[in-house]
This record gives C-alpha cells, structure tokens and sequence, in this order.
C-alpha cells in the first residue's frame, strides 16, 4: 500500500478503510476458529466484548474514576499473551444456557410434585429428616456462597468467552440453592415438625461446616477474580461439593426411604463437570503460555498451598454426617479418598505439580462434633 493510500487509510471513517487482521479473508471470519470451522458458539462470543488490541482504532471510551479502563488486564495475577485464545468445552452461550436451565428446573418440579403425590417424603427415615434440615440445609448456603463469588468474578473477564464460562458457572450455582431451597420447603410441608430454618443456623454454627464456610467467605474475599475460579472449581468443589453430593447424599439416601433428594441434587453433578472442563481449560492453556506459563503455574502452586489445607480441613469435618443416618450405606474413608484423588487429577491435568495431600488416619482423626 503506498504513503498516499495509507494516510487516506487513517483518516477516513468510511466503511472498508481500515486494513484489519483478515480484512481481506473470502472467508468472512474475523477471528481464527479453534477447529476447522467456526462454531455457533464462538461466532456469538468470539470479540464481543472490545478489546483496544483488536480491531478498535480508539482506547476504550469508558473508564472508572480512578482511570481504570473498562476491562483491564490487571484484574488478575495470571498473565497471558492472548485471552483471546480461550474457547469453553462446553460451549455454552446464552440461549443453549436458558435452554438447559429449563430443562433442569422442569425436571426437578417433575420430581418434587410426583414425590410429593406419592407421600414419598412421609416415609423417610426419622434420623434422614434430621440430615436433610440440618446439612443439606446447610450446603444450600454453600452453593449460594459460591455462586455469588462467581457472580462477581465474571465481571472482571477480559474476553467473553471467559467471561460466560464463570458466569454459567454462577448461574448454576445459584440455581442449585434455589432448587435446594424450594425442595427443602416443598417437602417440610409434609413432614410433621421439619425445621426449614436449621441449615442456616447449621451453617453459621454448626462446627462440622465452618470450614467449609471459610473457604467459601475466601473465594467471596479474594480480590482476584481467576483466584476465586480456582478456590471453588480446583478445591471447593471435589472437596466438599462433589464429595458431599456424590460421596454422601446420592450414596446414602435411598436406603433411607428416600429417592427424590438425589434426583434433585444429581443435576449439581452434571453442571460440575461441565464447569471443571471449563476450568481446566482455562488454566491449563494459561500454564502452557509461551511468554507467562512458568510464573502462572507457580501462582497457581501458591493458591493451591494457601487454600487446600483449609478444604481438606472441610472435607475432614464432615466426617461426622455419614454416621448419623440409621441405616450406613456408605463410608466417609472412601468417600474422603476418593475426593483427594479426584482434586490431584485435576491439578495434575491443569499442570500444576500440586503439594500431596496426605491421607490422614481417619481412625484416629479428631472430626469436628
């Protein structure tokens, strides 16, 4: 392009004048695609959200009072030479996401109305109903807690595709304490004295849970939005989460008479491996980055030694709840185990060379009363 054609690019507004990365691609892509072809999914979140870097001839028009930009990349420590390259496994965006929601909110009324018809919950057993208020009352404060740190993450996002990972992630977290919520209310009406106010005062009180609450109130806290992913999905989740829903209640329950609480928390599941394989694209693509990926794993060591002791702490105070249903369908030594290896896979497949946790004697342990 000559002098004189280049000072015509700059100046003019018009249509066509700018030369932009693919600007003369027959292919009528913008971006370049993960695979082969662009998909729906990266055609509605690939550049949505302006980045100054790409295609923008202006910086960023808005910003905070103290000079911020709009979205910065200093809104967290993790450090990467192209945000842009992140695409979601899962490849949620807006309308798959409503779609699959209702779906799993149709699915649950189904199972509560058709539970409730049946007078399901009247023959649960008497010691369950205790376990059902009190914990399971108390993990719906869990996911909540979760869910709106994830909520206030997903601003900081500087693309839209991290942005709708963690959002997706929150969505389905605060749903999940919804569903906790209505089921819990739903089934209390048929149960003579249920108490649907123990699990918050067993969340706030209760030692079995404050360890739990602590790691929570710590990704709620943590002023680093990709440092509160990292605390839910990396160690809240396969420690006490998944280790509570899968490892306990869905283990347990139906040799308690009941077979609706964990058709109504299976759906936590589902959306929690969604959500890790989000995660662990996420940070795995940030410790294989050519310019930042050493100093990114270290961080991510750092994270991991600060905050696994807390949640391998919550993981052992719950020791205590798979005593207390009548009948013992399952055990917490296995359920604990099963929990540590899952958390080491997936740091090991991150790339993080995490501390080991070692397995505590489980005979001898001292679990909060």
């Amino acid at each position: 392009m000559s002098t004189q054609a280049l000072a015509v690019e700059e100046k003019s507004a018009a249509a066509g004048a700018k030369v932009f990365p693919g600007w003369d691609s027959r292919a009528y892509n913008y971006y370049e695609p993960k695979g082969r072809r662009a998909t729906h999914y990266e055609d509605v979140t690939v550049d949505v959200q302006p980045d100054p870097a790409r295609y923008l001839l202006q910086d960023w028009i808005i910003s905070f009072g103290d000079g911020t930009p709009t979205y910065s990349k200093d809104w967290t420590a993790l450090k990467s030479h192209d945000w842009h390259l992140y695409r979601a496994p899962d490849q949620e965006w807006e309308r798959t996401h409503y779609q699959r929601q209702s779906t799993i909110c149709g699915m649950i009324k189904n199972v509560i109305d058709n539970a409730r018809k049946a007078g399901a919950p009247k023959r649960f057993d008497k010691a369950w109903v205790k376990v059902l208020q009190d914990h399971i009352g108390a993990f719906k404060h869990a996911e909540y807690g979760a869910g709106t740190a994830l909520m206030r993450a997903q601003r900081y996002g500087y693309t839209q595709m991290v942005n709708n990972a963690i959002l997706t992630n929150s969505s389905y977290k605060l749903r999940m304490a919804q569903d906790l919520t209505l089921y819990l209310g739903e089934i209390g009406l048929d149960i003579e004295g249920f108490d649907a106010d123990a699990g918050k005062a067993s969340w706030l009180e209760n030692p079995i849970w404050q360890k739990s609450r602590e790691l929570i109130e710590s990704a709620r806290g943590a002023n680093d939005f990709l440092e509160q992913y990292f605390i839910v999905n990396v160690l809240f989740e396969p420690l006490v989460g998944e280790m509570f829903r899968s490892g306990f209640v869905m283990q347990v329950a139906a040799a308690q008479n009941d077979y609706s609480t964990p058709s109504v928390i299976s759906a936590a599941e589902a959306d929690y491996e969604r959500n890790l394989a989000n995660t662990v694209e996420l940070f795995a693509m940030l410790v294989r980055d050519p310019h930042h990926g050493e100093a990114n794993r270290q961080l991510l060591h750092a994270w991991f030694d600060k905050y696994s002791p807390i949640a391998t702490q919550a993981a052992m105070d719950l020791q205590p709840i798979w005593s207390q249903p009548r009948v013992k369908a399952a055990q917490f030594a296995d359920a604990y185990a099963s929990a540590i290896n899952r958390m080491q896979a997936i740091v090991s497949e991150i790339g993080v060379f995490a501390t080991q946790v070692p397995m505590p004697d489980l005979e001898t342990a001292e679990p909060a009363e």
